[in-house]
């Protein structure tokens, strides 16, 4: 069955939106940029079209990489990375309030799995960074430091189940790994790797004021479900 996931555009603005720094590459050197502080960078940087014929050639290159790193202490914490290109319209500081205009280049996704996405100026401008984004981290640091019974009461809604796997796949411990408007993500790590199960939300949220019923709705769920705690004591 298909579960309902962000798109790509979206999840570049929703890690945009959570980033608390970034690197900046302009002039041939690389800054680091520490103080977001959950501060959405788009809010600062006004992307415009490239100019068609190359015209802007002449203008400063600018990079911006952001790294997404899982709150919770998983394996092979990096979730996705994010490149943006483009050049300078106008200078670039990272001092103060003002903001920099940048003729974009593109916007390049890269998750765990090892996948590359490109998104498209237009993507990005139709897309919303997702309403948990600036709360997933103390909601999934909050989950497992304080409520882990109902990360394992949640495996009972995984299929399939991690008890009918081989025992080489034996199940060694379920840790929260992502959330977003969709649902939770588990990372499932195992005698030999890991991997990811999301289990879907009823519905998808429209604001983090809506987080609370939809989660215990899950753990409602689960509850109703028998399924033998596959977790080694």
């Amino acid at each position: 069955m298909h579960l309902p996931m962000p798109t790509d555009a979206e999840r570049v603005r929703s890690i945009l939106a959570a980033a608390h720094s970034m690197t900046v590459v302009t002039d041939g050197l690389r800054t680091e940029v520490r103080h977001l502080d959950g501060t959405d960078p788009l809010g600062r940087l006004h992307l415009h079209p490239a100019e068609l014929g190359g015209h802007g050639e002449h203008r400063p290159a600018i990079r911006l990489e952001f790294t997404d790193v899982a709150p919770t202490p998983v394996r092979d914490r990096v979730r996705a990375r994010v490149t943006l290109t483009g050049r300078l319209l106008t200078p670039y500081s990272d001092e103060g309030a003002d903001s920099t205009c940048v003729e974009f280049g593109q916007a390049v996704l890269e998750t765990s799995d090892g996948t590359r996405s490109y998104v498209g100026l237009d993507e990005l401008d139709a897309a919303r960074p997702d309403p948990l984004a600036p709360y997933e981290a103390g909601m999934l640091t909050h989950l497992l430091d304080d409520h882990a019974e109902l990360v394992t009461l949640l495996l009972r809604l995984v299929r399939p189940r991690p008890a009918e796997q081989s025992e080489q796949s034996a199940l060694l411990r379920a840790l929260p790994v992502a959330m977003d408007r969709y649902g939770i993500t588990l990372r499932l790590e195992e005698r030999r790797g890991h991997r990811d199960v999301r289990i879907a939300f009823p519905s998808p949220l429209d604001d983090v004021e809506q987080s609370g019923a939809q989660i215990q709705a899950l753990f409602s769920a689960a509850r109703r479900r028998s399924h033998r705690n596959t977790l080694p004591a």
